[in-house]
């Protein structure tokens, strides 16, 4: 998959990541989260080993242009492994799960934010689903990052409940996960 009319003069293609990519894909997600969370959360949001716990359970799709990783995003099917700290989904046993994905992570590297590589990831991560077979993408998104809900809805995703935020993960204001689901 590719986008030729990028706003640089630059290909960028998405991939399905490999084991090798784990580092790379460390660095984007800790350098896209930092930022963004560190109003509420201290240090990384992954380190290697969550990543390749991740690669163990799904797949991350990357943007990448010459080789380098502009962002990624993480897909899973079926169900959902409950370590998963800041995308678990408690409600893996819902009706009808094996035509759901979960969709987290959607990370870009701040130099690359607001070119739309997010909105590249998405689209290249929903049409991986519907190839597929499956019928519903879900997500979740921290309440107090008042921005993502926007940006899911215009996508065409609803709210459909809300979660608890893992009780592991140290934060220095109460937050919860906002769900939210698409039709693919």
């Amino acid at each position: 998959m590719t986008n030729p009319n990028s706003q640089q003069s630059r290909t960028v293609r998405v991939r399905i990541a490999a084991g090798e990519d784990a580092g790379r894909i460390t660095t984007v997600i800790n350098s896209a989260f930092r930022p963004a969370e560190a109003f509420f959360v201290e240090g990384d949001r992954v380190d290697l080993k969550d990543v390749l716990n991740f690669l163990s359970s799904g797949k991350f799709l990357l943007a990448e242009s010459e080789d380098t990783v502009l962002g990624c995003v993480y897909v899973e099917t079926g169900s959902i492994d409950s370590d998963h700290a800041l995308n678990c989904r408690p409600d893996i046993a819902q009706a009808h799960s094996q035509d759901r994905a979960y969709l987290g992570l959607l990370a870009v590297d701040p130099a690359q934010q607001q070119g739309g590589v997010g909105s590249m990831l998405m689209d290249a991560a929903e049409d991986y689903c519907r190839g597929l077979g499956l019928r519903f993408m879900d997500i979740k998104v921290v309440n107090l990052r008042e921005g993502l809900s926007g940006f899911y809805r215009r996508r065409g995703y609803v709210e459909t409940g809300t979660s608890d935020f893992p009780a592991e993960v140290k934060t220095s204001l109460p937050c919860h996960f906002i769900e939210m689901s698409k039709p693919l």
